[in-house]
């Protein structure tokens, strides 16, 4: 006679529990423990180490084959003379999304004892500072005002507000729409009279630049630009026409080579150094009853800047403030950028000023550190 035959209560729920019991019960005897634990209730099962892992391995895997095909398929709509560099540079742009299920695995693997705790910390604190320079800080974009007496005899009788924006960098990592957009409306929210583009349009952009170009027209002041170093194949592909087509038909003006006049100063626009187009050796012979504001992309060329009777100051971008913020390291790569030693901010040369603005976009590799993405305005006085 059974158990309930005899009228006893049973023990157990149901006979699985009762399975489930005995076998725990065996491995205790033998000083074993199951590596996976059982559970009916509401038909969940708890996973172990090893199944974590599983599974984040393959979504690992399976990001990384993304990766590959989103590099391969942008890769083939840039506009480069180097494809495969272009795909490395894409492929590491796009496996850097691993960096995100990185730093929850890192505390999963702390918590589990998979890893020691210094282990975890390590990879946790390695995966996290990567993951903010790579997803966040570059669309941190910053507004800072700077005010500044063009002439030093005597101020201006109506302060200019300046927009000074450069490195934009459309193309491999940066300058999409949703960026754009961001900074057309800071733009448009600090109302400057003019913006001003100190070159570096693009790097190694799409077929389509006048597409994702399409926003500027969106701004509510006149915007004026030069090339940079990445717009006139130094290094890149011969782009100039793609560019000058771009800029013309969503209302940037281009002015190389050409001065605009305004009330109280003058606007000078240098083309690239590094392209040989920054001769300013006539620009004494030029009228000199007003000051001078020169946009130029690399603030170096403010060493072939002539004696005037005026001090002119010249907007430039080109450094982007070093982009990651190291120490020694980013001091140290600063000065193959810049040979005069120019990183960010206002400094003060021979013949005239120069401001130096960390830009917007990225190049080389697609993080941000300590110099986040800024718009510059330079308020005239």
């Amino acid at each position: 006679m059974n158990e309930l035959e005899r009228g006893e209560q049973w023990p157990y729920k149901s006979k699985n529990e009762k399975l489930e019991l005995s076998i725990i019960a065996s491995y205790e005897k033998i000083n074993i423990k199951p590596v996976i634990s059982f559970s009916t209730r509401q038909g969940k099962s708890m996973w172990d180490t090893s199944s974590v892992l599983f599974y984040f391995y393959l979504g690992m895997a399976i990001l990384a084959i993304w990766a590959v095909y989103q590099a391969w398929s942008s890769q083939s709509r840039t506009e480069t003379i180097h494809p495969f560099k272009a795909f490395c540079h894409l492929l590491a742009f796009y496996l850097s999304y691993l960096l995100v299920p990185l730093v929850f695995f890192s505390i999963y693997a702390g918590w589990s004892g998979y890893y020691s705790l210094h282990e975890a910390v390590f990879v946790f604190l390695i995966s996290a500072v990567l993951s903010y320079a790579r997803f966040i800080e570059p669309h941190l974009i910053q507004v800072k005002t700077t005010q500044y007496q063009i002439n030093a005899d005597k101020r201006l009788k109506q302060p200019v507000r300046i927009a000074l924006i450069a490195d934009l960098h459309i193309g491999l990592f940066s300058g999409h729409e949703r960026q754009l957009r961001q900074i057309v409306h800071k733009l448009n929210h600090v109302q400057p009279d003019l913006v001003v583009v100190a070159g570096d349009w693009t790097y190694e952009p799409e077929n389509k630049l006048a597409q994702e170009l399409a926003v500027l027209k969106e701004i509510h002041a006149p915007v004026y630009s030069v090339n940079g170093n990445h717009d006139e194949q130094y290094p890149g592909p011969p782009i100039q026409e793609l560019l000058h087509y771009a800029l013309q038909v969503n209302q940037v003006m281009d002015i190389e080579g050409q001065i605009v006049e305004f009330d109280e100063f003058r606007l000078l626009g240098v083309g690239d150094l590094w392209a040989g187009k920054a001769d300013m050796r006539s620009l004494p012979d030029l009228p000199q009853d007003k000051p001078w504001v020169i946009l130029s992309h690399n603030p170096d060329t403010v060493d072939m800047i002539p004696k005037l009777p005026t001090r002119p100051l010249m907007l430039a971008g080109h450094t982007h403030g070093g982009q990651v913020e190291l120490p020694w390291l980013t001091d140290y790569v600063m000065k193959k950028v810049s040979i005069l030693g120019h990183k960010k901010g206002m400094y003060r040369h021979e013949h005239a000023d120069v401001f130096v603005t960390v830009g917007t976009g990225l190049v080389g590799v697609p993080f941000r550190f300590r110099v986040p993405p800024t718009i510059d305005i330079i308020e005239l006085i």
